[in-house]
């Protein structure tokens, strides 16, 4: 496996490898990685000649310095996760190296970057399309890798690649969890004991609302997420939404769509950490 900082350094090897026909899979990351990530990465081997990982904590799609001040960082760790999983190239550049220059670019894709988060972190998806787009430019892949935790995420960068017209296809790679139900996530390394002993509380009351839902309106369902998480001390529900699937619209009764799906995002503990997960209901 080889580690690169410099944009040139990686695209002189992946031109080399491109003439001999390789096919090449990215799979796009900020670090702090776990096996979720451990779980796209695997699936980019067995899809592509060629797997390239990027490491960059993307500063433009943090709506608050202190979040990213305090994401989590460790590439010694990462690098070590990322040989073991069978990656070839672990592209590690600079905030300078991806940004010579500020990114002005604006990004829009409504419906579906404006609703949820894109509602409650102004600039986080146009952030995600600055970066994303320009790692595609980069690395020129013929697969993207990324995970359904981010559901939301998935369903913009797919409008961003169809509105440009871009010739990569998006894998999307099902949430790992820990056996108590919380999706793996780079900022489950935030929480206390105590908080992480309350965290899979989120997964559970959506768990448990698949059966309720089966005899309950959908607003019913939805009041019932939310009180049930909000029971747990140290738990706040920022929101939570049943939309349609396709268009991240809401919808207001189970027969409204033939995808369904509650996408919620929760504060944890005092600090607080922001976690997010889904749950689908049709689909």
């Amino acid at each position: 496996m080889q580690v690169f900082h410099k944009i040139v350094e990686l695209q002189n090897i992946l031109f080399d490898d491109r003439k001999q026909g390789k096919t090449v899979g990215l799979v796009p990351t900020m670090g702090a990685l776990h096996e979720g990530h451990a779980s796209l990465v695997k699936k980019s081997v067995e899809d592509n000649d060629i797997t390239v990982v990027s490491i960059f904590v993307n500063p433009t799609q943090f709506n608050d310095p202190k979040d990213l001040n305090s994401y989590p960082r460790d590439l010694d760790a990462d690098c070590k996760l990322l040989e073991s999983v069978g990656a070839d190239y672990v592209f590690a550049p600079s905030v300078d190296e991806m940004y010579p220059t500020k990114d002005t670019r604006h990004f829009e894709f409504p419906p579906v970057s404006t609703v949820m988060e894109g509602a409650h972190r102004p600039g986080h998806f146009n952030g995600v399309c600055q970066v994303v787009s320009r790692l595609f430019y980069i690395v020129r892949p013929d697969r993207a890798y990324f995970g359904e935790k981010d559901w939301q995420q998935i369903a913009v960068v797919k409008a961003m690649v169809k509105s440009f017209g871009l010739n990569v296809n998006i894998v999307e790679c099902p949430i790992i969890r820990e056996p108590d139900g919380l999706a793996r996530s780079s900022r489950n390394t935030l929480l206390s004991a105590d908080e992480r002993a309350i965290a899979p509380n989120i997964f559970k009351a959506l768990k448990d609302s698949i059966d309720y839902a089966k005899s309950h309106t959908l607003k019913e369902t939805h009041d019932k997420v939310v009180s049930q998480i909000n029971a747990t001390d140290g738990l706040d529900v920022e929101y939570y939404e049943i939309v349609d699937g396709n268009t991240l619209q809401p919808v207001d009764t189970w027969d409204a769509s033939d995808y369904i799906v509650g996408c919620i995002t929760v504060y944890c503990g005092a600090r607080p950490v922001r976690l997010i997960d889904h749950i689908k209901y049709k689909n």
